[in-house]
């Protein structure tokens, strides 16, 4: 099958806010909603058919049984537009948007819409496992003394809730705890965490005050921008910061180097040349190929570096060196993820062991990274962080006039998404 070239047109997210705070009563659906309505505003897309459009959530609740396709009937595209639910944890958004560019090149449809949701203040809390085997016991009990027998064995645990967490069922230990092991392993200390925490803050605000996120970031609830970026930062401040994770005095990731619980949702709209042309949309980048990856963190490899396998495959595809590009956006779940990636990449033994290559890939020029800052500084609502990415990057690219700009996004589960866009000439 011949494949065609596949575009960013234009991106809209949600402010990204600190969970519970702005966004306490708004539901997942609605947040969606919300980035899906922007985007349908900004390119004028009311009442069109669109091929498909692919959302997620890493946090949702049964209730949203078929988010994608409710989020779509919530907006003013055209109801006959399909729309399905994917989930890949932190990499969803960049997964949707590689899924709708795949089928846009393979001339299955020509436009498509991909994004990405979550907030921890719409928290589907679960029932005790103990209370839901009493509950459907109690409806197939036959008689009175049965239903009695069920009721006095209840007990005040089965009426706890339980909450979800960011926790690996594999493990039992949380992601921060897993880049714990990983820090230590790759020899990172807190000092350069705490450097590529506030170089992430400054970034976000000089972008911030550039005017850069006006027209990627919507008003919403009364709230203009990302309620995360903090130009009073300093490196003595992030140093006064306890460990969260590891309290045994090894511990290196804080609050400040690591992403915090947010609110928010993006979405990204996709098109073929023939659909841009007979629109005349403007064009904002090329979305080139994507990767992704896994890494077996359950028998001790690193849970946040499968990015690092991702990029070297998609590299090796296209020919490319690590040193290749213009712009490189990598996904700062926790500065000690990011920097052991970059370590990974100039290592001579894990290059060769793991990524199986006879030289490393090499240093990038860190004037490149993360330029108007990631997701320590803007926020990071999971699924919604791989559009927010794809639509900021594309417009760096149309901005510059050429280049090409690498995304590396890790994923709970050990596994990792990477993702190629240039700039159209």
């Amino acid at each position: 099958m011949q494949t065609r070239p596949v575009y960013i047109i234009g991106s809209a997210r949600t402010p990204f806010v600190k969970s519970l705070t702005k966004y306490r009563d708004v539901t997942t659906q609605s947040l969606m909603i919300a980035a899906l309505q922007s985007l349908v505003d900004k390119l004028n897309l009311h009442n069109q058919i669109i091929g498909d459009v692919g959302l997620g959530a890493l946090i949702n609740s049964s209730a949203n049984w078929n988010l994608a396709r409710e989020c779509v009937l919530g907006t003013s595209l055209d109801p006959h537009t399909p729309g399905y639910t994917l989930q890949r944890a932190c990499g969803t958004s960049l997964e949707t948007t590689l899924q709708i560019a795949l089928k846009i090149s393979n001339d299955q449809m020509d436009t498509g819409i991909a994004g990405g949701v979550d907030t921890n203040s719409d928290l589907p809390m679960m029932l005790q496992k103990s209370l839901i085997k009493k509950i459907l016991a109690f409806r197939q009990a036959k008689n009175f003394y049965d239903k009695m027998k069920i009721i006095t064995s209840l007990r005040p645990a089965d009426f706890k809730p339980a909450y979800p967490q960011v926790r690996e069922p594999r493990t039992g230990l949380l992601m921060g705890e897993h880049c714990e092991r990983m820090v230590q392993e790759w020899g990172i200390t807190r000092e350069s965490q705490d450097e590529l925490a506030l170089k992430s803050h400054q970034n976000a605000d000089r972008a911030r005050k550039a005017g850069f996120f006006d027209d990627l970031v919507f008003e919403w609830m009364d709230v203009k921008q990302d309620g995360f970026i903090r130009d009073d930062t300093t490196l003595q401040k992030l140093s006064r910061l306890k460990p969260v994770f590891d309290l045994t005095g090894k511990g290196t990731l804080t609050a400040g180097n690591s992403s915090p619980l947010t609110d928010g949702a993006a979405a990204v709209f996709l098109a073929g040349e023939k659909a841009a042309d007979a629109n005349s949309y403007p064009v904002l980048a090329r979305f080139v190929d994507a990767k992704v990856a896994a890494v077996d963190f359950v028998h001790h490899e690193g849970l946040l570096m499968a990015p690092t396998q991702a990029v070297s495959e998609l590299l090796k595809k296209h020919h490319l060196s690590l040193q290749d590009f213009d712009y490189y956006e990598i996904h700062e779940a926790f500065a000690g993820q990011v920097l052991c990636t970059l370590k990974a990449f100039e290592s001579i033994d894990y290059c060769k062991k793991i990524l199986k290559l006879e030289a490393p890939l090499g240093a990038i020029d860190m004037t490149r990274l993360n330029v108007t800052g990631s997701s320590i500084a803007l926020g990071h609502p999971f699924a919604a962080t791989g559009a927010r990415i794809v639509g900021s990057l594309a417009k760096m690219l149309h901005q510059k006039g050429s280049g090409r700009g690498l995304i590396s996004i890790c994923t709970a589960g050990g596994m990792g998404v990477a993702a190629i866009l240039e700039a159209v000439k």
